[in-house]
């Protein structure tokens, strides 16, 4: 009987975590770095997302409304810098409403193969780290149908949407290695890209979870009353059994 329950604890805990680490990335990957407390490093990374990305990615599990008030911008600032698609009737869209694209699947289907995923749970499932390294490792590669391809998502149906602040890399690695090299300068730096990319990649982990920064904090408190709550309740045990001990 107390082998049987011990393999029901082993399964019960040890397999949920074993099937995360297989769902996970199994590229190598870089530090992001990001800092979710940094709500100027997350308005930069929204503002960029909604200049370069929402063109083909959605955010339809976001309102523009709650980012806007989770990083501090009035309404005004998110319709000016965030909202980028009309209603049936002409209209803006409500800062009220969910973060879609207007670009139609039928379209997308036959310009890029399949349409673009959503991007607001990408964080959750890929970790902040597989977006930054992802960000950072587009190349030419003329046998793509776009021209480009991923040293860590190799074969990525995608072009390479920021390659003006980028530039262009090149693989000169051999025998499979793939060594990427900058041959085409951008109009940034390669530190002041890879600042770009961690806002973005902030961003991302921020929408994934809005309210994570909420969550880890209240676990403090949480785990601070259960502290507590474990002192008084062994000083009343030794109340309780004094007499008897």
């Amino acid at each position: 009987m107390k082998k049987l329950l011990t393999c029901a604890f082993v399964i019960a805990f040890a397999v949920p975590g074993g099937a995360a680490l297989a769902a996970g990335p199994s590229v190598p990957v870089d530090d992001a770095n990001i800092n979710l407390e940094d709500t100027t490093s997350l308005q930069r990374g929204a503002e960029y997302f909604f200049q370069y990305c929402i063109g083909c990615h959605s955010l339809e599990h976001a309102r523009y409304n709650r980012i806007g008030q989770d990083l501090g911008l009035t309404e005004e600032q998110v319709a000016e810098k965030f909202v980028h698609t009309r209603d049936a009737a002409g209209d803006p869209t409500g800062v009220g409403q969910l973060i879609e694209i207007a670009m139609r699947p039928d379209d997308a289907e036959e310009w890029f193969a399949q349409p673009a995923p959503d991007l607001t749970l990408t964080a959750r499932h890929r970790g902040p780290d597989w977006i930054y390294t992802v960000l950072r490792n587009f190349y030419l590669d003329d046998s793509r149908p776009l021209g480009v391809n991923n040293a860590t998502f190799e074969a990525m149906g995608m072009p390479h949407a920021l390659w003006e602040l980028q530039g262009w890399q090149k693989n000169v690695g051999e025998d499979g290695h793939i060594e990427l090299e900058l041959v085409e300068e951008g109009k940034m730096s390669t530190e002041e890209y890879d600042e770009v990319v961690r806002d973005i990649t902030a961003f991302m982990t921020y929408v994934a979870e809005p309210i994570r920064m909420e969550r880890e904090a209240m676990g403090m408190y949480v785990i601070g009353f259960l502290i507590l709550f474990t002192i008084l309740a062994y000083l009343l045990k030794k109340e309780y059994w004094r007499d008897v001990h």
